[in-house]
């Protein structure tokens, strides 16, 4: 995540099966937490409370879903209920101003 010089968030899992994310939080936490990040697995520092969209929702839906849920990442899903992409405060952001 540092080396590429922006936020990023790591998806746990495969495109149809999600198990988690990792966010700079999560990180930041663990290290709060004095976690040992050279022996500790991604599961312990995972986030599996997710929140899921459509590619079909609106970019006010999200917003809304974000704000109620106190989360910025959203993961999409596809026409199958696959992942297909990741909606941050970020990009709303940039949406809504545009």
């Amino acid at each position: 995540m540092a080396r590429r010089g922006r936020r990023s968030l790591l998806v746990v899992g495969t495109r149809d099966d999600v198990e988690g994310v990792v966010s700079e939080r999560d990180i930041v936490r663990a290290v709060a937490d004095n976690v040992d990040l050279d022996t500790a697995s991604v599961a312990s520092i995972e986030s599996d409370h997710l929140l899921w969209a459509t590619i079909d929702s609106t970019i006010a839906d999200v917003a809304a879903e974000m704000m109620e849920n106190d989360i910025r990442p959203i993961l999409l899903r596809d026409e199958t209920g696959a992942l297909c992409g990741i909606v941050s405060m970020r990009y709303l952001l940039v949406e809504l101003l545009d």
